[in-house]
């Protein structure tokens, strides 16, 4: 009888592991600053690992600190089940400062509204956003070189200025 009463004790350990196992959908594989200097554009970029299965209609939204200050950036991304990989991008951005931690949440959120899994993380940029162009250097899907930045005379105007906050 005792070595029935172990068996059972040590099937629901067991079983009640995998269901905490079930509980991490995704985890955080990556998160990163990106900046595009070609079309003078910075944004977060998020990656997930799914580690569980998904279910149809699972929506990431994904709030970004906002580096301008002001209310978060949200981006809303369909998840789709077959994903092995979700990648989440922000808005475009303005006032990155190299070295300072900037927060993201993340939610998978079901069909029916309900909060499968939250994540949070922070993202810190090895560059000030300084070194972008205040332009983009090219326009159109040719990468013509944009006639704002490059003159006819022969001239450049990155449009550098300083248009952050100083804290």
């Amino acid at each position: 009888m005792k070595a029935l009463s172990m068996a059972v004790f040590v099937a629901a350990a067991v079983l009640t592991g995998c269901q905490r196992e079930t509980d991490k959908l995704v985890e955080i594989s990556g998160r990163v600053f990106v900046f595009n200097y070609r079309i003078a554009v910075a944004t977060y970029v998020v990656t997930l690992n799914k580690k569980a299965p998904i279910p149809e209609g699972t929506v990431a939204i994904a709030e970004f600190e906002n580096p301008e200050g002001g209310d978060v950036l949200v981006t809303n991304e369909k998840v789709y089940p077959f994903w092995d990989k979700i990648t989440l991008q922000s808005p475009a951005l303005h006032c990155v400062k190299k070295d300072k931690p900037y927060a993201v949440n993340v939610r998978l959120v079901d069909a029916k509204g309900e909060t499968l899994q939250s994540l949070k993380t922070e993202v810190i940029s090895s560059l000030d956003q300084s070194v972008m162009p205040g332009k983009p250097l090219v326009i159109g899907p040719l990468y013509t070189k944009n006639p704002e930045v490059f003159k006819p005379d022969g001239t450049v105007d990155y449009d550098t200025a300083a248009t952050c906050p100083s804290t």
